[in-house]
């Protein structure tokens, strides 16, 4: 209808696009690993190696990264260096390509090279043991989960309430308001990308919502598996 209005009244034309759904990424497990870049031939080289343990923090935590490092192994100069090459490696997953959020990284030991040592060795390999720590730590996706109130006319619940059961949609409560029903549910966020359309036609015109984002949950395995697949095909089609 806006989209109409626009046309008519301004002749803009307008193209409608369905919106991303905002994925992450994160672990269920905990890993250690080697990230190392050793590149010595002749002439001043690129070498660094920093061990990474990788683990989970509760939901909405965010990011720790934690420095470890004793006795000199790794100069102090280059931490810095091995967090930044972490936090860049987080902004494309090893699972899919979404941000990852809510691991702990803790530094503990590593080598370095008077000569061939630098902070950019060092982000390199923190960035290249990250990526493989993730996919050793038990990676999960992540989907938005929302808020969703729906009133609509008792007559209209029952098909209401069936639909938001099959977009794996959880009733939260319900509330009688003047000879309407309101309806409390969180649902994935995915799953109501078109939902004012599909209300208005399940009610005429007669329902009202609103949405607004609550937290991140797992997605279920059998649905990560397709996205997964989707993802890597269209990075495919960008490369």
């Amino acid at each position: 209808v806006t989209v109409e209005k626009l046309k008519r009244k301004f002749g803009v034309d307008v193209n409608l696009k369905t919106p991303k759904v905002p994925y992450k990424e994160t672990i269920k497990g905990k890993s250690r690993v080697e990230g190392k870049l050793k590149k010595q031939t002749g002439g001043r080289g690129q070498f660094a190696v920093a061990w990474l343990e990788l683990e989970p923090r509760p939901r909405g935590q965010g990011f720790e990264f934690v420095d470890k490092i004793v006795g000199g192994v790794i100069p102090r100069q280059y931490i810095p260096a091995v967090e930044k090459g972490v936090s860049e490696a987080m902004v494309s997953g090893s699972l899919a390509g979404y941000q990852v959020i809510d691991v702990r990284v803790t530094v503990f030991d590593g080598k370095y090279h008077d000569v061939d040592s630098s902070e950019q060795a060092f982000k390199i390999a923190a960035s290249k043991g990250f990526k493989k720590g993730m996919l050793d730590a038990n990676p999960v996706l992540l989907e938005p989960i929302m808020n969703l109130e729906v009133i609509v006319p008792e007559d209209c619940m029952g098909d209401v309430m069936g639909d938001l059961n099959s977009r794996r949609g959880r009733i939260m409560g319900m509330d009688s308001k003047s000879g309407s029903q309101a309806v409390k549910a969180q649902v994935p966020m995915a799953e109501v990308l078109k939902y004012a359309s599909d209300l208005t036609s399940m009610t005429s015109g007669r329902g009202i919502f609103t949405v607004e984002f609550s937290h991140y949950e797992e997605v279920p395995a059998n649905l990560a598996d397709k996205i997964i697949e989707a993802s890597g095909k269209k990075l495919e089609e960008e490369d």
